[in-house]
């Protein structure tokens, strides 16, 4: 079984940000076949183009769903350039480290994200 950090464990039990915006900014959706992971962020973003809310919806395993937590934790409040600039190894670190075998987990957490940040700028014409 894998070892998990306190962090992860807090945000498995705990997750902060879950669920959606009805009338987002951007979506971004990620999913991985392999493992079953799904990650739905939610984006919503204010006139000085930070992130003024971030949710998300996440189908998987606890390592899933502590990282979208953190994800969302680590890009409230960002701008979105700032929070493109979020990586897997950014999250991993916040979370304490993961387990080799789930650090695709953070990959999907940042790529969600992105994702909806992406879909944000599309929307707006950038």
């Amino acid at each position: 079984m894998a070892q998990y950090s306190d962090e992860v464990m807090d945000h498995f039990t705990n997750p902060r940000n879950v669920g959606e915006i009805e009338d987002a900014d951007g979506v971004g959706e990620v999913g991985n076949p392999v493992c079953g992971d799904m990650m739905t962020f939610y984006v919503k973003v204010g006139e000085d183009e930070r992130l003024e809310d971030v949710k998300f919806k996440t189908f998987g395993c606890g390592a899933a769903i502590a990282v979208s937590s953190m994800v969302s934790e680590m890009a409230k409040g960002k701008t979105v350039d700032e929070a493109m600039r979020i990586s897997r190894d950014d999250v991993a670190k916040e979370l304490g480290g993961l387990p080799k075998q789930k650090m695709h987990c953070s990959n999907l957490g940042a790529d969600a994200l992105h994702l909806a940040i992406e879909d944000y700028r599309s929307k707006k014409g950038n």
